[in-house]
């Protein structure tokens, strides 16, 4: 019984660590709007309706440097600080914008 209660007790706070895509995507929306459907700064491309894959592929491209075209260099600096687990929650988030 203890067993269990202490493996609940871990499983339960790990989530609460857990990376939030909605929250981290606020930093996001002033650029590409709310659902992403703008093209920020008229620019990039409009995210809304890109599937978690290309999305997770992009970010970690803007990170390491290999992706991107006029918005390289400032989405260098927005990603930079993002850790995998940030990255696949952001991912999974935009792709639930449609």
């Amino acid at each position: 019984m203890k067993k269990l209660a202490l493996a609940l007790l871990i499983a339960g706070s790990s989530s609460l660590f857990a990376a939030d895509g909605a929250a981290l995507f606020g930093k996001c929306a002033s650029c590409h709007g709310a659902k992403g459907e703008k093209a920020a700064l008229g620019k990039s491309q409009i995210i809304a309706g890109w599937d978690a894959a290309k999305t997770e592929t992009a970010l970690k491209g803007y990170k390491d440097g290999s992706y991107g075209g006029a918005m390289k260099n400032l989405m260098k600096g927005q990603v930079a600080t993002l850790s995998d687990d940030d990255v696949k929650a952001l991912a999974t988030y935009i792709a639930t914008l449609k």
